[in-house]
């Protein structure tokens, strides 16, 4: 990842759905093609949310939701492309190279993993996590740190 974002590990708070977004929306404009995103949290926690606020970081202007059932989402826009996985019902080597995850590291777009703990031993050198812990109702803690 482009290093606009710090050093090894980052960590911001945010209070607000609209912080979350803002922040994503910022981190997105130090990110360049092949650059790997994983998410990590809680059901709730705002991945999501995070996932739009890159989006428009990026130009993108399509709406952005959780691809839990389709497993990834295309996202094409101002000359950038974001590749968004939803790995919660991916296990085990053969279950990831179905979804064509690492067709799409070819692709030379930007992709964001959500519920990469359950790929975590395949995510590539240079991979940025993303930890996004709920500590109130409305305020996150979003650790950023390279894998």
């Amino acid at each position: 990842m482009n290093s606009q974002i710090g050093g090894a590990m980052t960590k911001y708070t945010t209070d607000s759905e609209t912080g979350t977004f803002e922040l994503a929306r910022k981190i997105a404009q130090g990110l360049t093609p092949g650059d790997i995103l994983a998410l990590y949290g809680d059901l709730g926690s705002g991945k999501t949310v995070f996932a739009r606020g890159l989006a428009a970081g990026l130009g993108i202007t399509d709406e952005v939701t959780s691809p839990t059932f389709a497993l990834v989402h295309e996202y094409h826009g101002n000359g950038n492309s974001l590749y968004h996985f939803d790995m919660y019902r991916v296990c085990g080597y053969e279950s990831l190279c179905s979804t064509g995850f690492f067709d799409y590291m070819d692709e030379n777009g930007i992709l964001l993993v959500e519920w990469s703990e359950n790929i975590e031993q395949h995510l590539p050198p240079g991979t940025t996590k993303v930890t996004i812990k709920r500590t109130g109702d409305n305020t996150r803690q979003i650790t950023i740190e390279s894998l």
